[in-house]
């Protein structure tokens, strides 16, 4: 297996240096990995580190908590593919979800996914299931069919746990087979990325893919 082709080399810590950018671009292209995801203030830092290179530049909408407003989300994903990002992970408002509003989660959703796909972008949503009921996460994954988005993703990385296992099975049974699964969220080892993939994860998000590689 080349379980490089499934990870997106990750840094989105808040005090992330333009140093710290660049080495980790330099490690995406040094292994070939699928992309790397990056804050908004960086993809061009990226663009330019990896042009002329088969990684992907993905960026963060609405990171981490995802209660932004859909205009203020829109315009952000707008700037980000403008910049150079070929792929957006966008955070859904969990809030509005939680609260019943589920027209105004769908409608964001949707505008986001045009957007993307006019712009001949991928869209990823994340859904941040350490804070959804398995009941909850079948109903978002339906609300992401319906607006056909490129990959559903798990987590942000910043809740109280990461991607798990039955995340990603029941993620697999109530979608589409067009559309893929991102996991991401505490993957450290390489028993536990090929545990993800084997349930149906099409992409690891990690900042630990150099180890995942050396393991």
């Amino acid at each position: 297996m080349n379980l490089a082709a499934y990870i997106d080399h990750t840094l989105l810590r808040p005090d992330a240096t333009q140093e710290q950018i660049l080495s980790l671009c330099a490690e995406a292209k040094a292994y070939n990995f699928a992309a790397v995801c990056v804050p908004p203030c960086y993809v061009k830092t990226a663009k330019e580190a990896l042009a002329e290179t088969s990684v992907n530049i993905a960026s963060v909408i609405g990171f981490p908590l995802g209660y932004s407003l859909t205009d203020v989300k829109f315009f952000e994903t707008h700037k980000a593919l403008a910049h150079g990002a070929s792929e957006i992970d966008m955070v859904i408002n969990v809030a509005a979800f939680k609260s019943g509003h589920f027209s105004e989660v769908q409608d964001e959703i949707e505008q986001l996914s045009t957007l993307c796909h006019f712009k001949n972008a991928v869209l990823k949503v994340i859904v941040e299931t350490a804070l959804l009921t398995e009941k909850e996460l079948v109903q978002v994954c339906e609300m992401c069919a319906v607006a056909n988005v490129d990959y559903v993703k798990t987590s942000t990385g910043f809740a109280s746990r990461g991607a798990g296992l039955r995340d990603v099975e029941i993620m697999r049974a109530n979608l589409p087979e067009n559309i893929k699964i991102k996991a991401s969220g505490g993957i450290k080892t390489r028993e536990f990325a090929l545990e993800l993939i084997a349930a149906g994860a099409n992409r690891l998000g990690t900042s630990s893919g150099i180890a995942l590689m050396q393991d």
